[in-house]
């Protein structure tokens, strides 16, 4: 009983977050939390989510079944979570990437690589084809992946248009529009053909850097000012 209470709560290193003892209130350790969704991302990758079982989660986590119960309420629930997760950490990063540039064909070039290698290379594709399995019993988890939000690389994209407009840069009538053109002329080829399995293994650089010349040439061609 002892190891399990351990188990659902954990002191900090600063001793100061959830009650006068040190220690987290039940459920809100996000290191725990975090191994429990590191445990199912790798059931779910190895099963599917139709397969996967909260049994398999927990002995994969190394939690008791009372500690995953405190943290998510059922499978749905905790594969929504690893949905978020993703999306956030991809926008987040994308966001740094961006964050790093002033020039627009600059900003472009950088974003449509980083999109393309996460696209390829990463988790992206088969959390992506999880979700893609349960669409129909589970429309709403699908939508998370690309609900329009701060934590979405789309409109991380639209941000760093709208900045540039404001600059003199470019001139964009429909901002959603345009990040959506640059996404699929960047990477929708890499990203559609790694999602049905033409492509496993990383794209050789330079016929990388090739298509996004193309599409950084074309959206320019139609955005672009003579300020850019």
């Amino acid at each position: 009983m002892a190891g399990e209470d351990r188990d659902m709560e954990t002191e900090t290193e600063t001793g100061c977050p959830g009650n006068a003892a040190g220690r987290f209130a039940a459920g809100e350790d996000p290191a725990k939390r975090e191994q429990i969704l590191a445990g199912a991302w790798r059931v779910f990758k190895r099963k599917g989510f139709d397969a996967a079982s909260m049994n398999d989660i927990t002995r994969e986590a190394g939690v008791s079944k009372g500690t995953i119960y405190v943290y998510f309420s059922n499978k749905e629930d905790l594969f929504a979570a690893l949905v978020d997760q993703h999306r956030q950490e991809f926008a987040t990063s994308m966001r740094n990437i961006l964050a790093g540039t002033e020039e627009v064909r600059d900003g472009l070039k950088q974003f449509g690589k980083a999109f393309a290698n996460k696209m390829i290379c990463s988790d992206m594709v088969p959390a992506m084809r999880s979700v893609i399995g349960v669409i129909d019993r589970m429309p709403k988890l699908a939508q998370r992946f690309f609900i329009a939000a701060p934590n979405n690389v789309r409109t991380v994209l639209q941000d760093f248009i709208e900045h540039h407009v404001a600059l003199g840069h470019l001139k964009v009538d429909n901002v959603e529009l345009a990040a959506r053109q640059y996404i699929e002329l960047s990477t929708g080829t890499f990203f559609k053909l790694r999602l049905f399995g033409e492509i496993e293994g990383p794209v050789p650089e330079e016929e990388l850097d090739r298509v996004i010349a193309s599409a950084i040439k074309v959206f320019m061609a139609a955005y672009g000012t003579d300020k850019a």
